[in-house]
């Protein structure tokens, strides 16, 4: 794949939150160079939580050699945190790809995959103790919007990942890239990833 051009792929499951997939893919989307594709259980629809269902490219087993890849949460996150089929493949998926993203509790997927293991990382602060209870040596941030950490991104919960989708094109593509994605979008994000009110709100902090 040439330097300028990156692919995204992103899993999906059942009951996935569909803002933590859009939020981002619509920002990306806006970038010249980038190809986002769907990976799901099977080839074909895979339902959201609000009911949307999504026509994914490829089955998670079809999925080799990944460049980027995002990892949403929702209510579907948490019957897979036990699903050890599943985090087998997510493992060698994130070891396999470039770079590993997650919004909200598709943290805690990773986590329990091991695949966020001597990372720092964050996830939804209203499910965090549920979120940050997997993972063997993963140094949970109470207090983030976002954090990058090499080559893994976490984000907080649900809108926050538009934040983290604008720093993560403005570190891979620059930022007039990221400026032109969000102006695109009449979005202005929170450029700041340790402003965290829910942190507070939530009783974390």
């Amino acid at each position: 794949m040439p330097s300028n051009e990156r692919r995204i792929t992103i899993i999906l499951f059942d009951q996935f939150q569909l803002l933590d997939v859009f939020g981002p893919v619509e920002l990306m989307s806006k970038v010249p160079g980038v190809t986002i594709d769907y990976a799901g259980p099977v080839a074909g629809p895979v339902r959201s939580s609000q009911g949307a269902p999504v026509i994914t490219d490829l089955a998670h087993s079809e999925l080799h050699d990944p460049d980027i890849i995002l990892v949403p949460g929702g209510a579907g996150t948490r019957p897979l945190t036990s699903n050890l089929g599943f985090l087998t493949w997510l493992s060698e998926t994130a070891q396999s790809a470039q770079l590993v993203t997650s919004v909200c509790t598709g943290s805690a997927l990773l986590a329990a995959a091991g695949a966020l293991d001597g990372y720092r990382a964050t996830s939804n602060k209203f499910a965090f103790d549920w979120a940050s209870s997997f993972g063997a040596d993963v140094d949970w941030v109470t207090e983030a919007r976002w954090v990058e950490d090499r080559d893994r991104w976490t984000s907080s919960g649900v809108a926050t990942g538009m934040d983290m989708a604008a720093a993560f094109i403005e570190r891979l593509f620059g930022a007039g890239a990221a400026t032109k994605a969000t102006q695109l979008a009449e979005y202005q994000p929170q450029t700041d990833p340790t402003y965290d009110p829910f942190a507070t709100l939530h009783g974390l902090v």
